[in-house]
């Protein structure tokens, strides 16, 4: 049995970074395909955010402060973006190949471990989530939505959602069998960046609803790294960064074994 990711990768193992290695060479001619989820976000704020956001003004900020529309969307935007960059390479990629290409197999023909291969390719969603948030970031610096010197924190945040994201969605793929099984996927993560105060703040929701999504990751994420944005910092944020590192490690933890038990059998 693979020791804990933790461990193998996390702690200074440099064979994941082989891995990493590796996926950089199979996207160096195949960029445009990663560059291309980067749109996506940027198209809703510049749609929603200062389309609809021209019509609606000012909107009720963390800490109960007035802020414009455009600086409320364009952090959550920031955080669905890191988690979207993270998921989609945990998740189909993931599972083509571990099912389709049996890249995982032959690689563990060399000295790398089940726990190194999880490390590695949550290491790597990471970076494409990370690409996403830095691209996000600096749209954000051009259209002037930088008001506090606390959003320098909203990037490391977003690998944060990365890493959360990503960890649990390889752990969820790794049970899947077939291509319709990812119908699930989005049945989750549709939902998420919808309701999570992506668009409107949480306090338009019922007490009850507003409960319920006060406790759902992306919301996590949005709250983090919009408080970080406009510079309003509380023990909250404490519970958000708890509350993503938990739900990593968990995924972690959960695909090195699946790795195990899918690949060494």
């Amino acid at each position: 049995m693979t020791a804990f990711p933790l461990t193998t990768g996390l702690l200074g193992s440099r064979r994941s970074l082989r891995l990493i290695e590796r996926n950089l060479f199979v996207y160096k001619h195949g960029w445009i395909i990663i560059l291309s989820g980067f749109f996506e976000p940027l198209f809703y704020l510049l749609s929603i955010g200062f389309g609809l956001g021209a019509l609606i003004g000012s909107i009720a900020g963390p800490g109960g402060q007035a802020i414009p529309y455009q600086l409320f969307v364009a952090p959550a935007l920031l955080a669905s973006s890191a988690m979207n960059g993270a998921i989609t390479e945990a998740t189909f990629n993931f599972f083509f190949k571990l099912n389709y290409n049996k890249t995982f197999e032959a690689i563990l023909s060399t000295p790398l471990s089940a726990g190194d291969v999880a490390v590695g390719e949550l290491g790597w969603a990471l970076i494409r989530g990370g690409l996403y948030a830095v691209g996000f970031m600096v749209v954000m610096v051009v259209l002037g939505l930088v008001v506090s010197p606390w959003v320098i924190l909203a990037v490391p945040a977003a690998l944060l959602i990365g890493f959360a994201f990503g960890a649990v969605g390889m752990a969820a793929t790794s049970f899947m069998k077939t291509w319709q099984d990812f119908d699930l996927i989005q049945l989750v993560v549709l939902p998420l960046f919808l309701f999570s105060a992506t668009f409107y703040p949480i306090e338009t929701y019922p007490e009850v609803l507003r409960v319920i999504v006060q406790l759902t990751p992306l919301y996590q994420g949005v709250d983090l790294i919009r408080s970080l944005t406009v510079g309003v910092l509380s023990p909250v944020l404490l519970f958000h960064v708890a509350y993503l590192l938990v739900m990593g490690f968990a995924g972690l933890w959960v695909v090195a074994r699946r790795l195990d038990k899918l690949l060494l059998k």
